[in-house]
């Protein structure tokens, strides 16, 4: 017995139709893990602070390092630095989930598809220039995070990067519309 029918429909015959939606799962997949984030810090934000305050203060790296100078000991400017990351990370949010709407609207047309893509990858470069430049260049080399065995997060921060590189590099591949 059959309780419902799916109906057998394809906007775009073949694997276009697969592809694009890929597309848009992967920018949609992107969109929540940095909503969660944002959420997270925003929900536990002292728990979360505290990784901030202990990377700028630079309070667990080798004791007695050549660039301690860089520390910065001001809880106003961690605070600042904490509501700039969470700002960042709930533009990337919308960025990515606008961008995923747009690809959507646009999936029957490989010209409009193409076109559409402009906020999607404006949302995952913007991401990658989070995790890359602030956690992995700043926050790992200027602040000198590797040293930290406790409040070091360039492992994390590199495989966030992996991820959506790799999500930027599938999505600006040109779609095109199968020839007939």
């Amino acid at each position: 017995m059959i309780l419902f029918k799916v109906p057998s429909y394809s906007l775009i015959p073949g694997d276009l139709m697969y592809t694009r939606l890929s597309k848009i799962a992967l920018v949609w997949a992107v969109a929540l893990f940095v909503s969660l984030v944002a959420i997270n810090n925003l929900m536990d934000y002292e728990s979360n602070y505290r990784f901030v305050n202990h990377v700028l203060k630079m309070d667990t790296t080798f004791p007695d390092n050549a660039v301690m100078w860089r520390s910065i000991g001001s809880p106003f400017i961690h605070h600042a630095a904490y509501h700039f990351l969470i700002g960042f990370e709930l533009l990337i949010a919308v960025l990515c989930w606008l961008g995923g709407y747009r690809l959507l609207k646009a999936i029957k047309d490989a010209s409009a598809f193409n076109e559409a893509k402009g906020i999607a990858i404006s949302g995952l470069t913007l991401g990658i220039i989070l995790w890359f430049t602030g956690f992995i260049t700043i926050g790992g080399e200027w602040f000198l995070m590797w040293q930290s065995t406790i409040w070091n997060g360039q492992e994390a921060a590199f495989r966030v990067v992996v991820i959506i590189g790799f999500t930027l590099l599938y999505l600006v591949k040109a779609d095109e519309d199968q020839q007939a």
